[in-house]
């Protein structure tokens, strides 16, 4: 069974669907899976079992149609992606199957459940999401022998579900003594680990690593993996995170907790300040304020870990 899967464009919503192809992978028995997608959203896929190809998908459209005679036939194609260039391109590819997600059909849950139910819909079956499922490179990077402190400062999605470098800084020198720290980061998000960095060299501290823009895909699964211990805005890292059940403090600002959360963590705490504005879903500040976030200190996050530990 030849089954052709476009993921979304973002690393969160592409690690949510890990249940859904899990539950694919049971229903086919034995398929071959080809993914195409962006190439970050691609790359948390290259080692799984199933997944035998691999291609980014290029966004102008004058590439698609000779994308998709390239992919040639497939038994079933499942999009996760609602846009028109996603609908086009599924009129192109040579099956006799093809369902695309539509987010208007699935209100009020988690993502997680929204993407299940998808492909419950489209087969006509009745699975429930499982944990998130993220297979890591055979050729693991070696753990740490103290623990280690992930923060993950940066938010693709924009500045609104950034917290602030200075209360990021003064969580690590809070925890100095415990754990070494890495600070994660995409390429966009260096200038923001680059000033918790310079503040942390002016409280002295020298046990971290900025990684921000340094690490690939692979290496960030395996090095989060790997972690006792994440604080994170709402993020692709975040749901990585959730995917290794590795504890985790969540700061929420702008988006809805109730649909991004981290999935089936037992070990997650959500931080937020529950104002009348809250989710606004907006990428800044539409009251010029921020206070879903600048009402949040280190203390907050500190207090926060007594109810995961």
């Amino acid at each position: 069974m030849k089954i052709l899967i476009e993921v979304p464009s973002w690393i969160g919503d592409s690690v949510m669907i890990t249940p859904a192809i899990e539950n694919l992978v049971n229903y086919y028995q034995n398929p071959e899976i080809t993914l195409i997608g962006s190439f970050a959203s691609v790359e948390l896929f290259v080692h799984h079992p199933k997944v035998i190809k691999t291609y980014v998908l290029k966004k102008q459209y004058k590439f698609i149609n000779n994308f998709a005679k390239k992919l040639g036939y497939f038994d079933v194609m499942f999009s996760f992606r609602g846009s028109f260039r996603s609908t086009l391109l599924q009129l192109m590819i040579s099956s006799p199957k093809k369902y695309q997600y539509k987010k208007k059909l699935y209100p009020d849950r988690h993502q997680v459940e929204k993407y299940n139910d998808f492909i419950n819909e489209s087969l006509k079956i009745d699975t429930i999401p499982g944990l998130l499922k993220l297979y890591k490179n055979p050729k693991s990077i070696s753990k740490k022998s103290k623990p280690i402190l992930g923060i993950n400062p940066g938010a693709a999605y924009g500045d609104a579900k950034q917290w602030y470098s200075i209360e990021f800084a003064k969580v690590i020198v809070s925890l100095q003594d415990n754990y070494d720290t890495i600070i994660f980061g995409g390429p966009l998000e260096v200038n923001i680990a680059d000033d918790i960095e310079k503040l942390l060299l002016d409280y002295g501290v020298s046990n971290y690593e900025n990684l921000a823009g340094k690490t690939s895909i692979s290496d960030l699964i395996d090095m989060i993996s790997k972690i006792e211990l994440f604080i994170t805005g709402d993020s692709g890292p975040m749901h990585i995170a959730a995917s290794f059940q590795v504890p985790t403090i969540a700061i929420f600002g702008p988006t809805n907790d109730n649909e991004t959360s981290q999935w089936m963590n037992s070990k997650s705490f959500i931080l937020k300040k529950n104002l009348e504005c809250q989710p606004c879903m907006k990428r800044t500040c539409p009251l010029k304020h921020h206070n879903c976030m600048s009402l949040i200190k280190s203390k907050d996050v500190l207090l926060a870990l007594e109810s995961i530990d």
